[in-house]
């Protein structure tokens, strides 16, 4: 059973930093593409970043390009997702998600259950 499981989120005041990990478990961590998705209140769920197997190739959403990077480890099987320069509309459940294709694309077939980041001005 895949199970991913988010830390890192809480409550950062505007320009400031959060890092979330997500460990996986129950698959071959390196045989899938990984990625983070938010949804804020009343919003539809949309990717933030995503990144390759091997970590060789990422993708950002264009609204956090610069400020967020998207890393992962293969010998701990977990994803990282490090948050700079944070902004109020940055507020959002984040989730990690995991798909055997790369770009993970709007509906990868494994979530976790997601962890709160509230930003404050």
């Amino acid at each position: 059973q895949v199970q991913l499981g988010e830390l890192g989120g809480g409550l950062a005041q505007a320009g400031g930093s959060l890092r979330l990990s997500c460990a996986a478990s129950g698959l071959t961590f390196s045989s899938y593409a990984m990625g983070w998705f938010r949804q804020a209140p009343g919003q539809k769920r949309v990717i933030v970043a995503d990144i390759s197997r091997d970590g060789g190739s990422t993708y950002y959403g264009e609204s956090v390009k610069g400020r967020f990077t998207i890393s992962r480890d293969n010998a701990k099987n977990t994803v990282y997702l490090q948050m700079n320069s944070l902004k109020p509309e940055d507020t959002a459940v984040y989730y990690c998600a995991a798909s055997s294709i790369w770009p993970l694309g709007a509906f990868p077939p494994y979530w976790g259950q997601g962890t709160q980041v509230t930003v404050s001005s």
